[in-house]
C-alpha cells in the first residue's frame, strides 16, 4: 500500500512538472488577437482626433486587427482619462492624449479628477508637435496683438475660446489677456477645435489660440484672422505674421504635443511592444508626409521611460504656470 501511494505521488509530481514545462515553452498569446479601442478626449475634427485616426488606421493595417477610434469628449478630458485608467491593462484600450489632458489636468483638477494621469496611465510615446497661432474673428479691427490690447481696453466686452477649462489654450490665452491688462470672458468648448472654429467664425467669441492643423483652411480663406504664431520662428504659410516674441509676449503660447497612453499596469513587455509598433508607424516616411501636409510634425520618444519622464516634467511646469499666474479654474 505504501509503495502504491509513493508511485501515485511520483506520477502526480511528474505530471505537474510536465505541465509546467509545457506551459513555459508555450508562446505568449499573440497581441492583438481582436480589435483595439483608441480613446480620444475630444469630438471629431481637431488635431488630436486627426493624429489618432491616422495612427489607428496604420496600426490596424500592421496588426491585422482594426483599431477603433472612440471619441470621449467632456470634463476637460476627465471622461477619457477615467475610461482608460479603469480599463483592463491588456493593451486593448489605448488613448491619444495631449498636454491638456495628460499634463495640465493633473494639477488643475487635483481635487475633482478621480484619477492621476501620470500615475494611473502608462506613457507609451510622444507622437507629434503642432504649431499654433493666436487669431481673432475678422470683424475685430486689429492686425497685431499690440493693437488687440489697445482695442480691448475700450471695446465692448470680448470673449476668448478654449478647448476646456485648464486646457493649454485656456491657460495661454489667460496669460496673454493678463499680460495685455484687459478683461475678456473665457468660454470653454468641450469639443475642442471642432466647436471652437464655428464659434470664432460666427463671432460668438473674438479670440482663441488654435493649431494650424485644424485652422489652416479657414485662415487661408480669411474666415479667421491670424495675429501671432507660438512657433519659435515665423511660419512659411504666413511669413508676415510675427512670433509671440516679436509681438512683445515672449514665453506665452504652446506648441502642443500629443502622445499615446495605456492603463498603468500594462505589462512591461506589452508596453514595449506597443511602443515599437507606434514608432514603426509614426517614423515611417508615409506617416511623416501625411501629417506634414497638415502641419503636424512627428516627434517620438526613445522609450516609454523617456516619455514618462517628459510627462512628469510637464506636469510640474504647468502646475507652476497656474500657480504663478493665479489663473482661475472655475
Amino acid at each position: 500500500m505504501m509503495q502504491s501511494r509513493s508511485i501515485r505521488a511520483a506520477l502526480a509530481l511528474a505530471a505537474a512538472i510536465s505541465s509546467l514545462t509545457v506551459a513555459a515553452v508555450q508562446p505568449a498569446e499573440k497581441f492583438p488577437n481582436r480589435p483595439v479601442r483608441m480613446i480620444v478626449p475630444y469630438a471629431p475634427g481637431g488635431a488630436t482626433d486627426i493624429v489618432a485616426r491616422q495612427l489607428a488606421t496604420r496600426l490596424g493595417e500592421n496588426w491585422g486587427y482594426q483599431v477603433v477610434v472612440d471619441n470621449r469628449a467632456g470634463g476637460s478630458g476627465a471622461i477619457a482619462l477615467e475610461t482608460v485608467a479603469r480599463a483592463n491593462p491588456d493593451g486593448y484600450t489605448l488613448m491619444v492624449g495631449n498636454v491638456s489632458t495628460n499634463a495640465i489636468a493633473e494639477s488643475a483638477f487635483a481635487k475633482t479628477l478621480s484619477v492621476k494621469p501620470s500615475r494611473d496611465l502608462a506613457a507609451v510615446t510622444n507622437l507629434i508637435e503642432i504649431p499654433h497661432m493666436f487669431m481673432v474673428n475678422p470683424s475685430v479691427p486689429v492686425t497685431s496683438l499690440k493693437q488687440l490690447a489697445d482695442y480691448a481696453k475700450s471695446a465692448p466686452r470680448m470673449a476668448y475660446a478654449s478647448a476646456g477649462i485648464a486646457s493649454y489654450p485656456h491657460l495661454d490665452a489667460a496669460r496673454l489677456v493678463k499680460a495685455m491688462g484687459v478683461d475678456m470672458t473665457h468660454i470653454p468648448y468641450k469639443g475642442g477645435a471642432g466647436q471652437i472654429i464655428p464659434a470664432i467664425i460666427g463671432n460668438e467669441v473674438q479670440l482663441t489660440m488654435l493649431n494650424l492643423a485644424s485652422s489652416l483652411p479657414h485662415l487661408k480663406a480669411g474666415r479667421i484672422k491670424p495675429l501671432a504664431t507660438t512657433w519659435p520662428t515665423r511660419r512659411p504659410e504666413f511669413p508676415d505674421i510675427p512670433t509671440m516674441a516679436e509681438s512683445g509676449y515672449p514665453g506665452i503660447g504652446t506648441n502642443a504635443w500629443n502622445g499615446l497612453f495605456a492603463p498603468a499596469k500594462l505589462p512591461p513587455a506589452l508596453l514595449a511592444q506597443i511602443h515599437a509598433a507606434a514608432l514603426k508607424v509614426m517614423e515611417s516616411a508615409e506617416m511623416k508626409e501625411a501629417l506634414g501636409k497638415q502641419l503636424i510634425y512627428v516627434v517620438t520618444s526613445k522609450s516609454p521611460a523617456d516619455y514618462a519622464k517628459f510627462v512628469h516634467e510637464d506636469v510640474a511646469r504647468w502646475a507652476a504656470v497656474i500657480r504663478d499666474n493665479n489663473i482661475a479654474l472655475d
